[in-house]
């Protein structure tokens, strides 16, 4: 039996040997080891066909996966259509630009004969929670009020200045939060004194400015219609982006 076992047991310590020499000469030249002796290599010649069907399991998956995606998208933007409704714009005489594709909206008109207005408003920017009497600190609290912030530009015939008011536009008020004049070619290097917060100017100089903008149509029911428009716009806006999403997954 062990006359048998000698030769086999020779055998296996030369090629082991051989390939520690292997090893050794590969590690002192810092070659990777690209391939072993032709001896100890196991060739299979069922080892082409694994690969070859691995990789069409890969694409097979990758494929349902990208088709599972896509079928999300447009149940999603089948359902936020169906819930769409068209609004109507109307903001006291401005004129709208709705800007397909961008977070910001214009609106425009003239005020007597001399006066042009801007109104530049964004999409919902931030929130505020909601609270009743009685409501505890830190408890979580389930609506908001949404927040929009709004840039009044008042351009005055044969002036190169501009009065402009930074506001925030509540779902049911108007909230003035600054007021200063500047250059109608803004500049980078030039930045305009803003004054005090409109809090802190005087309580009649602050009603005073109020009934200036209401005057000219930008009020709290101003605020009420804009938030609903803003509703509609952050609505489609949504469905314009998966919409977008959608077509860059169908290319191939």
């Amino acid at each position: 039996m062990s006359s048998a076992i000698q030769p086999l047991r020779r055998s296996i310590l030369s090629k082991t040997k051989t390939l520690i020499q292997f090893l050794q000469i590969q590690l002192h030249f810092q070659k990777p080891i690209s391939c072993f002796p032709q001896f100890l290599c196991f060739q299979s010649p069922i080892q082409p066909q694994i690969r070859n069907f691995g990789s069409v399991v890969s694409e097979t998956r990758k494929s349902a996966f990208e088709n599972l995606l896509l079928r999300l998208l447009r149940n999603e933007i089948q359902y936020e259509l169906d819930h769409l409704q068209q609004h109507r714009v109307e903001f006291n005489g401005f004129k709208v630009d709705e800007r397909p594709g961008e977070e910001w909206v214009s609106l425009g008109k003239f005020f007597g004969k001399s006066e042009e207005i801007k109104v530049e408003v964004t999409v919902f920017d931030g929130s505020v929670p909601l609270r009743t009497v009685g409501d505890k600190p830190g408890l979580p609290v389930e609506e908001v009020h949404l927040h929009i912030t709004m840039i009044i530009s008042i351009l005055k015939k044969d002036s190169n200045r501009v009065l402009e008011f930074i506001c925030s536009a509540w779902p049911d008020a108007l909230e003035i939060r600054k007021l200063f004049v500047r250059e109608k070619s803004k500049s980078p290097t030039k930045q305009p004194y803003t004054g005090p917060a409109f809090w802190e100017l005087d309580d009649e100089l602050q009603d005073a400015l109020n009934v200036f903008l209401e005057e000219r149509g930008i009020d709290n029911n101003f605020c009420v219609r804009l938030h609903n428009y803003i509703t509609y716009k952050d609505k489609a806006e949504y469905v314009r982006w998966m919409e977008s999403v959608q077509s860059l997954l169908e290319r191939k």
